[in-house]
């Protein structure tokens, strides 16, 4: 047995060190709905605390430029868009440094902090899901212009859609305040967020989207900060959080399969972060990694956002040793990790 499992974690380092496939040709380009996974600056130009466009984040983007992303570099999508052969990072669509022409070969509408109910956004007045949608389409009408109908209409057809959101649901939402809570069981809860998850796929095939990837959610129990207020376990992830994001991958897993039998034309599939990244968290030497429980920034237990200072004297050095960049997200070492793996694995059926 323990040959075996040496064997899978060495299969599965073998595919997750690879450089990412490529997809010329097949992919116009990357449009992206989510939350701070995927986030590239939005929340830079709305009213919200919710930001991170300052130092120390993106001090190994290019140029050390704090961008918005909640990273100390480039986010998964970013690797995505090079590995497909589109450009080095997709932008955010609410940026004024960009406009259409840009934005026709990949753009990201998501939110730090939000999620698929619209409670969790009000949460700290970020964009809902809802509304990303109504800047995808008003994305449409531009591409329209600037590319011609027929282009447009190709380029919308042979775009790749991903959607990365649910963490907060639980986290900044359903567990951190009464309201959800008192209406909801966790199964009904998830369920709940699963109709929003289906709803919001069936609109984006309505308006011409025929490659998706629903995302599922990482190991949440396992985030520094997560692990800090796990009071009496020495640090250890909280099992229970790991557990619900197990359960609610599976109702969105059975969602696409559902999903893919009844949208025409549509090649759907289901994202799963949760075993790489778990196995990152287990075997953090095992990528390259010395620190897993704690972030690079501050403490590494609580901080993220406005309290993620660059003046804080225990933040560290060399980020590529941390799994984890804020107490929340992960460095841009992982988020290379992640990318690759999903690219070569799940993504492979876009080819």
């Amino acid at each position: 047995m323990g040959h075996l499992k040496s064997f899978f974690m060495l299969l599965f380092l073998a595919i997750t060190m690879l450089p990412a496939v490529t997809f010329a040709g097949n992919i116009t380009a990357i449009i992206v709905f989510g939350d701070s996974t995927v986030d590239a600056g939005n929340n830079n130009y709305i009213p919200t605390v919710a930001r991170s466009n300052f130092e120390p984040y993106g001090r190994d983007f290019v140029g050390g430029k704090p961008t918005g992303r909640f990273c100390n570099g480039k986010i998964a999508t970013d690797f995505m868009s090079e590995a497909i052969g589109l450009k080095p990072t997709i932008p955010a669509y609410l940026d004024p440094a960009y406009n259409i022409s840009d934005f026709a070969t990949g753009v990201t509408f998501a939110s730090a902090a939000t999620g698929y109910d619209n409670a969790t956004s009000d949460v700290l007045s970020v964009l809902p899901l809802w509304k990303q949608l109504e800047y995808y389409k008003e994305y449409q009408t531009k591409l329209k212009a600037y590319q011609g109908k027929d282009q447009a209409t190709e380029t919308i057809t042979n775009s790749l859609y991903l959607i990365s959101i649910g963490t907060n649901d639980f986290l900044e939402n359903y567990f951190a305040f009464p309201g959800r809570s008192s209406q909801y069981s966790v199964d009904l809860y998830q369920d709940f967020l699963a109709g929003i998850a289906e709803d919001f796929v069936k609109k984006l095939h309505g308006l011409g989207a025929r490659k998706i990837s629903l995302g599922g959610l990482p190991p949440m129990g396992c985030m520094p900060l997560e692990r800090a207020t796990n009071i009496g376990t020495g640090g250890e992830c909280v099992g229970r959080f790991n557990d619900i994001a197990v359960q609610f991958n599976g109702k969105l897993e059975n969602l696409v399969g559902k999903l893919s039998k009844e949208l025409p034309g549509s090649i759907l599939v289901f994202s799963n972060p949760y075993e790489p990244f778990m196995q990152i968290i287990k075997n953090p030497s095992s990528f390259g990694f010395e620190v897993a429980a704690a972030a690079c920034c501050a403490t590494g237990m609580f901080e993220m956002g406005y309290s993620c200072q660059m003046n804080n004297p225990f933040t560290c050095t060399n980020a590529d040793k941390y799994v984890f960049w804020d107490s929340f997200h992960p460095t841009q070492k992982t988020h290379r990790i992640m990318a690759n793996f999903l690219m070569n694995n799940t993504f492979s059926q876009f080819l």
